[in-house]
């Protein structure tokens, strides 16, 4: 078990303290794999035997034990050269094909295990009353994160994708108010500014809410809503956006039922201007 999926498991019965400790661990791996007990502590403002107990809690004999796996888990396999590689020793030399559909299929199967139709629902009722939509990925999410914004604006919503670097998104989130959502993309680790924007929701009154995998639990802060399921693979092999995108079409296609008048009459006028625009 990864050191993010004992953290889901768990993820209830953490304290204040301990759920800081994890989001600093997430946020700061290197600084934390290098330190000590006493040091990541220090720096969060607990006691250092709360991040003993964190560890026991996770299911290590030992804080040392927890900092290895820390290492692990976000230094040691953030090279995507040696996920590819461990996924394809995993296959020995098998049909790598059927491989992937096996992985996928349990994926998907495992979703409703933690992810319930009436989180998408409060998800979809969120955005449908969102005055503006923004979204932020990174990596491989964007892809995810353009496929949501297209089909959004096919609905009628007013959309904006954040891009750029801190500098920039400063200036695009300047428009984030009361009454808009924020929707983030998260996966392997939690991106750089994604923190920023979550902060930046709260004080100005907007909904926030991500779409994440094992990661989820210990996105800092964490969202109001959160839309998270393991991909599948292990974490340090090869992963797959396709859990991910079933979570967002059935965000999509919930907002479309809950607003069906609308997204309907939307999408009638964009055929007739497809047809328009195409004719001549």
């Amino acid at each position: 078990m990864s050191l993010l999926e004992r953290v889901q498991s768990v993820a209830e019965s953490l304290t204040r303290a301990e759920h800081l400790l994890v989001r600093e661990v997430i946020a700061k791996p290197r600084d934390v794999a290098l330190g000590t007990a006493s040091s990541l502590a220090h720096r969060i403002g607990v006691h250092e035997a709360t991040a003993s107990r964190l560890a026991k809690k996770l299911g290590f004999e030992s804080y040392a034990g927890f900092r290895d796996a820390i290492r692990d888990e976000f230094i040691v396999k953030t090279d995507p050269a040696l996920r590819v590689r461990n996924t394809l020793e995993a296959a020995q030399g098998g049909d790598l094909l059927s491989e992937l559909i096996a992985r996928e299929i349990e994926a998907l199967g495992a979703l409703p295990r933690y992810l319930d139709a009436e989180r998408i629902d409060s998800a979809a009722q969120t955005l449908i009353k969102a005055r503006r939509i923004f979204i932020f990925a990174r990596g491989n999410a964007v892809t995810l994160a353009v496929m949501l914004e297209r089909r959004l604006l096919r609905m009628g919503r007013d959309v904006e994708m954040l891009s750029g670097d801190g500098r920039d998104l400063a200036e695009q989130v300047l428009r984030l108010g009361e009454g808009d959502a924020l929707i983030a993309f998260a996966f392997r680790r939690q991106p750089r500014h994604l923190g920023a924007l979550l902060e930046r929701a709260r004080t100005v009154g907007a909904q926030s809410m991500a779409i994440s995998g094992s990661l989820g639990p210990a996105l800092a802060p964490a969202p109001d809503i959160l839309l998270s399921a393991p991909r599948s693979g292990s974490n340090d092999g090869f992963q797959t956006l396709t859990v991910p995108m079933a979570i967002t079409n059935a965000l999509i296609l919930t907002m479309a039922q809950k607003d069906q008048a609308q997204t309907l009459e939307r999408l009638e006028a964009l055929g007739e201007l497809i047809n328009d625009f195409e004719s001549r």
